[in-house]
């Protein structure tokens, strides 16, 4: 549970709603959530419930409809692209399904990126830290071509953590890995979460993954089914 009553990321009766061809769709409707610092909490549904969305905006990279959001304090809903991009710069990592791991640079440059954006001096020292707590310590020159999957989400996982994230967004971030590979990859999120205490926010069709987390809620047709304990 949270060193604070005061939630680390909070969603109050948010609602998307975009325009179509045939009109008005209502992609999530007064959906409300806290999540404390430190706590691991999963999104899921089937696909379309909106989980996605969601996770877009809690994260500030897309803005509601209705309600408000907020995440250290901040009112993402209130802010403007420019300060939402910079608070996610300081405060959020992600970890997506799919790698997107630069092809012609090295897993130590991939991890190293952005904190060269950030002019971060010691770059690379903590680039290879963050590798050997993945363990591709010894992978740190390879290329991405030259790395498995399951090596290439760990990479990920190195570049998301690398800057120590008070929140890390993760998005089905086992769909692309086999079994034995998924768990493992799941393994090192969750041992990240508890000994970085960085929150984890989990979405995932996965009904056994989010069994893992402390706590989550189930989206149906864009809207809350089922909240607290998801195991």
């Amino acid at each position: 549970m949270s060193e604070s009553s005061q939630p680390l990321l909070e969603a109050r009766d948010v609602s998307k709603t975009v325009r179509g061809p045939e009109g008005r769709l209502d992609i999530l409707a007064n959906v409300s959530l806290a999540v404390h610092a430190g706590e691991s909490f999963a999104i899921v549904g089937a696909s379309g419930s909106g989980k996605t969305t969601l996770l877009g905006l809690l994260a500030g990279l897309d803005m509601p409809s209705g309600g408000g959001i907020r995440l250290d304090g901040h009112a993402l809903h209130a802010m403007d692209e420019e300060a939402r991009a910079d608070l996610r710069r300081r405060l959020v990592g992600f970890v997506f399904q799919s790698f997107h791991l630069l092809p012609a640079l090295t897993a130590e440059e991939n991890v190293m990126l952005p904190l060269e954006l950030e002019g971060r001096d010691e770059a690379r020292a903590l680039a290879r830290e963050a590798l050997q707590d993945v363990g591709l310590g010894l992978r740190r020159r390879h290329y991405p071509a030259q790395l498995s999957g399951g090596e290439q989400q760990r990479v990920a996982i190195a570049r998301a953590f690398v800057h120590r994230p008070r929140v890390l967004f993760a998005d089905e971030p086992t769909g692309n890995l086999d079994q034995r590979t998924g768990r493992h990859v799941a393994d090192l999120l969750f041992a990240l979460n508890r000994d970085q205490h960085t929150t984890l926010v989990l979405v995932t069709h996965d009904a056994q993954l989010a069994a893992r987390c402390a706590r989550g809620v189930e989206l149906r047709e864009g809207r809350v089914a089922s909240a607290e304990s998801l195991s």
